[in-house]
């Protein structure tokens, strides 16, 4: 014999039942408010009477009474209207209370949950700030496999990346306390990119003072920042007029690899005569769900038609392959230095 399977789980019908049971209050409250006063409208009240009458006796007030209340069915109506309002007034209460009590219990439980996921993660990235850098670094990280948390004060921006599924800490990311909190001192990189180049630098004082061999990555707007967040500690900064997200998750995720492709004056060189050739030499994350995931160099590039051509390999175990064998398989979360052909459509590695 099959078992009923139950529809919902019991955090689902927690959570769904406050609001039913305000609705269904209200409605019940309508229904005898207007009930009662159609009853004493039959009895030669006005509705004005009437309505009024209904209202303070539901509501327990208890004014003067408008008509004399005589006779048993006037008697009955009342007495009736004062037995089911005060039921129904009881019950709204109570779901009111419901309603708020629930609220604040799954803000506690997601508030205790999220702390237990982050205390569990070491060697993971920090990211100060949700805003349009910060998504696109995390899509990016999320792609790599890298175990992050966000770090977000704004309620709006905190409740979309919540939405998306990330782990998200609400809190000033220049409190020490709320660094703690999200598990700096284990963690191995941080990148502020928060729209504010003082909180920025503050936040990198901080998080300095708090993990001497942090990776901070840093934004700064103004180019007089950059100078002072590198005298604050941090080891990279990025100018988002002239840097994606996508740098900044190379950095985080690839940090050999980036060095590799423009740590040296040589390499920078070399990127600035493969431009003039219509070449571009960059960075791709491989993401889990990617159809190249799997795949091997070979059949990329073949796939590619040329437009495409790979010159390096950053394992996500850290391991790098500065000339990769053509039957070398890539991997979900692996970092391609590939060289591509500007002004064509070439396959995205993501």
């Amino acid at each position: 014999m099959k078992k009923r399977r139950k529809s919902g789980s019991l955090g689902s019908r927690l959570s769904n039942s406050p609001i039913h049971n305000l609705i269904g209050g209200f409605i019940y409250i309508l229904a005898v408010v207007t009930g009662a006063s159609w009853a004493y409208v039959l009895k030669g009240w006005s509705w004005g009477d009437a309505f009024y009458f209904v209202v303070i006796t539901v509501w327990t007030v208890g004014f003067d009474e408008l008509h004399p209340i005589v006779g048993d069915a006037l008697r009955t109506i009342t007495i009736s209207t004062i037995i089911l309002g005060w039921l129904g007034l009881a019950f709204l209460a109570a779901a009111f209370v419901q309603y708020i009590t629930i609220a604040q219990i799954q803000q506690l439980l997601g508030t205790k949950r999220m702390k237990t996921q982050i205390d569990k993660m070491s060697d993971h990235v920090i990211i100060c700030g949700y805003g349009r850098i910060g998504q696109m670094l995390a899509d990016e990280l999320t792609a790599g496999q890298s175990e992050f948390v966000i770090l977000e004060l704004n309620e709006q921006r905190f409740n979309e990346s919540v939405a998306r599924g990330y782990p998200t800490w609400r809190g000033d990311a220049a409190d020490e306390e709320v660094l703690i909190a999200v598990g700096i001192k284990r963690a191995r990189a941080l990148a502020t990119v928060v729209p504010n180049d003082a909180a920025n630098v503050f936040i990198t004082l901080s998080a300095r003072n708090l993990n001497k061999n942090l990776e901070i990555i840093a934004r700064g707007e103004a180019p007089s920042t950059k100078n002072k967040l590198l005298q604050a500690g941090a080891n990279a900064v990025v100018e988002p007029t002239h840097i994606g997200a996508e740098r900044i998750a190379q950095l985080i995720l690839y940090p050999a690899t980036s060095s590799f492709t423009d740590g040296s004056d040589r390499m920078r060189t070399l990127g600035i005569g493969l431009r003039t050739l219509g070449l571009e030499l960059e960075v791709m994350a491989v993401a889990a769900d990617s159809k190249l995931a799997g795949a091997t160099i070979s059949a990329i590039e073949h796939e590619a038609i040329g437009s495409v051509f790979v010159v390096a390999v950053n394992r996500h175990s850290g391991e790098t392959l500065t000339r990769p064998p053509p039957d070398t398989i890539i991997s979900a979360g692996d970092g391609v230095v590939v060289i591509t052909r500007s002004g064509r459509d070439t396959p995205r590695i993501s």
